[in-house]
Parts: structure tokens; C-alpha cells; sequence
């Protein structure tokens, strides 16, 4: 069943992102406020980084950041994306395969042909698709 359905039927297509001056305090606030785990990182039309919710919060709750502290000091700058026609048990891999020791990443960007970004896809979307 993975390997039928592709990243295009199921991702989301609602992508925010912040950009790379980003306060990361207003970066962790739009987490929040939208409920999601990861921001891209945006430069105009390039993707640059990505910041997560769980790497902001981790690190503000233990006050490791300086006032001022923008999104482009601690963003990741490799992001692991797929693409529109992958299928799912490939954005699965990479999910696995790119994570760290004892975990997932649990959303990746998705980009088309040109390289520009055209969704998000989470663990969620791929529970959601399958319906077991």
C-alpha cells in the first residue's frame, strides 16, 4: 500500500514558514499558534533551513538562546525533503533513515521539479492514508 500512494495525495498543502531573521521567540510562538511542529525556513523563494518545535521550546525553556536570537543561528541548514511523486514507503525511509539514534523526523518539506516548496507531509498524514 505504501508504495501506491504518493506524497502528492496525502501531504498538506498549507505550508508557513518564517524567514531566517525570524526572532526565534516569534518563530516558537507561530509553532503554537498554528499548531504544527516545523517551520521551514525561507530565504525569498529558496528554502534554506527548518526549525522545530521541539528544538525552540527545548532550548528557550532552558534559556540557552541570547535576546535577539534569530531563526538562521540554530536552524538545521540540511533538510531532508521529498518530493510530489515519491512515494510513501520512500518518505518513510527518510523519515526513519535521517533521524537521529532513537527517533523519527515527523514531518518533512515537499518539493516539486523546480525545487520550490509545495507542501508539508507529517507522520499523521501517512497514519491518516493508510486507515489500518
Amino acid at each position: 500500500m505504501l508504495k501506491k500512494l504518493k506524497v502528492k495525495d496525502v501531504m498538506s498543502t498549507k505550508v508557513i514558514s518564517v524567514p531566517p531573521n525570524e526572532d526565534v521567540v516569534f518563530a516558537f510562538e507561530k509553532l503554537m499558534k498554528h499548531k504544527i511542529s516545523s517551520l521551514p525556513v525561507v530565504d525569498g523563494d529558496e528554502l534554506v533551513g527548518i526549525v522545530t518545535a521541539t528544538d525552540l521550546g527545548h532550548n528557550l525553556i532552558l534559556d540557552k538562546y541570547e535576546i535577539g536570537t534569530i531563526v538562521e543561528k540554530v536552524m538545521v541548514k540540511d533538510v531532508v525533503s521529498v518530493n510530489l511523486d515519491d512515494d510513501l514507503l520512500t518518505t518513510v525511509r527518510k523519515m526513519n533513515e535521517f533521524g537521529s539514534e532513537e527517533d523519527i523526523i515527523n514531518q518533512l518539506v515537499v518539493i516539486d521539479n523546480n525545487h520550490n516548496i509545495v507542501g508539508i507531509i507529517s507522520d499523521g498524514d501517512i497514519i491518516r492514508a493508510i486507515k489500518i
